[in-house]
């Protein structure tokens, strides 16, 4: 599903080989549990806290127009967050990631996205090892 950035005891962080959105990174529990709620407090701080890490490396490298957060999990019921930077420009705008495309990016966009997209593991790693 993509490259993994970082692997803790109870969460990893990927980034997704998606050609239509650079840097778009998943935050996911490793053991199975379908609901937020069914993790203790700690737990979702935990993974809350890596989702917002990840999003703000997105924010400091692809300089994005809209960060989208999303835990959908309708098709594989397993706690992960999508972390997916949005640009005003990109295939499916103004939509979600998952919407039908509206617009054809430029190849020379999204091949600049794609390279600043593979600065991303060192900046993730690094916010991630600041949380300690």
């Amino acid at each position: 599903e993509g490259q993994l950035i970082w692997r803790g005891d109870d969460c990893r962080i990927i980034l997704v080989n998606d050609p239509d959105l650079p840097g778009f990174c998943r935050v996911i529990w490793n053991r199975h549990v379908a609901e937020m709620t069914d993790l203790s407090h700690g737990e979702r701080d935990h993974i809350m806290t890596l989702v917002f890490a990840v999003e703000g490396a997105i924010r400091q490298v692809m300089h994005p127009d809209k960060v989208n957060i999303a835990a959908l999990g309708n098709m594989v019921p397993h706690i992960h967050w999508h972390v997916i930077p949005r640009f005003k420009d990109d295939t499916f705008f103004p939509g979600s990631a998952w919407s039908n495309k509206t617009q054809q990016t430029s190849k020379s966009i999204l091949e600049t996205r794609r390279e600043k997209a593979g600065q991303l593991p060192a900046i993730i790693k690094a916010a991630v090892a600041a949380l300690s």
